[in-house]
């Protein structure tokens, strides 16, 4: 069954709650211009992650009604796609690669220690949301591995202690 395709039981859109509202303002004027027989679905969550910096839970209704699916198809592509997040967004996100060179070079021992010091699992943060943790690709910096980023800076090649000392300072609140 491809998106577009009406779903064959008794389909109606999900009516957004009141506290919803500014979210389905926001939602439907980032899927201006996008039609649903265009399969412009990606492009949408891109919108709205983009704007708001994850896509809300009482955004998947009304992305449901505009591309003429169900709440349940929109949801299974959101959690196909690791870039895309249904929370808002820690202060603080490690980026964690998973590429080969990373794993190679030790990267799983960067991950633990940083898991471990932080206190919350890959893709999660702690619970102020001030630092999280997410599972990134390889781009091509292999140069620099096992490596993170933090705000867009590359931290490698990086040892267990120096990921120890970074997990540290970023729960205390210092920057990189």
């Amino acid at each position: 069954m491809s998106l577009t395709s009406r779903h064959a039981s008794r389909f109606r859109p999900v009516e957004v709650t009141a506290e919803g509202a500014d979210v389905q303002a926001r939602v439907r004027h980032l899927l201006a211009g996008l039609r649903p027989s265009e399969v412009h679905l990606l492009d949408a969550l891109h919108r709205v992650q983009e704007e708001m910096g994850y896509v809300p839970p009482q955004a998947i209704p009304l992305l449901a009604a505009h591309f003429q699916t169900t709440p349940a198809a929109i949801y299974g592509v959101i959690s196909f796609y690791s870039e895309i997040r249904t929370e808002p967004p820690p202060k603080v996100e490690v980026q964690w690669c998973s590429g080969p060179a990373c794993l190679l070079k030790g990267g799983r021992n960067i991950r633990a220690a940083l898991e471990a010091v932080l206190g919350c699992a890959m893709n999660s943060s702690i619970p102020d949301r001030a630092v999280g943790l997410r599972l990134v690709q390889c781009d091509g910096t292999c140069h620099l591995a096992p490596l993170v980023r933090v705000g867009g800076r590359y931290i490698g090649p990086l040892t267990v202690a120096e990921a120890v000392r970074l997990a540290r300072r970023l729960k205390e609140g210092e920057q990189p």
